[in-house]
């Protein structure tokens, strides 16, 4: 009997280039995420927020001053559609499926792509994933600050 289209796992993302579509707030968040996996986090955006540019300019990413074109898809092994136009992130889902590399959205568009992102909490070399399989974001990230407070401070 199925019960989920999504299998809980975590994914090796370390030295493998990853592509993040978009340049504000959320796109911000996924960028950190790959980074602290060790990925090679390339960002296409006409424009990023600004911790995002300091960024690009330490060097932490490749940053494309652009618009989405499927050329930088090339060699790609993940990509985090997060742009705030819903005809962009779709196109950037449809490119991925066709090309075989794994794709997410941060919107609406999100039931069509490959994977969602969990809450993470790590407290050592403890990780809890935290994911109510895309219905209610914040419903996870609450269920993420009360196991903090239970776990308490990590040592």
């Amino acid at each position: 009997m199925k019960k989920s289209d999504y299998l809980p796992i975590s994914l090796r993302v370390g030295g493998r280039p990853c592509l993040v579509v978009g340049g504000g707030t959320i796109a911000h968040r996924k960028v950190m995420a790959l980074l602290a996996a060790g990925a090679e986090v390339t960002v296409v955006s006409p424009a990023l927020t600004p911790e995002l540019q300091q960024l690009a300019v330490e060097g932490g990413l490749v940053y494309q001053e652009a618009n989405f074109c499927t050329d930088y898809l090339e060699g790609v092994f993940l990509v985090f559609a997060a742009t705030n136009d819903k005809d962009v992130n779709r196109t950037v889902l449809e490119e991925c499926q066709r090309r075989g590399i794994l794709g997410a959205a941060v919107d609406s568009n999100w039931t069509e792509g490959d994977f969602i992102s969990a809450a993470v909490l790590r407290q050592g070399d403890v990780v809890v994933s935290i994911s109510t399989e895309g219905k209610d974001c914040k419903e996870a990230k609450r269920v993420k600050e009360r196991l903090q407070q239970w776990l308490g401070e990590p040592e």
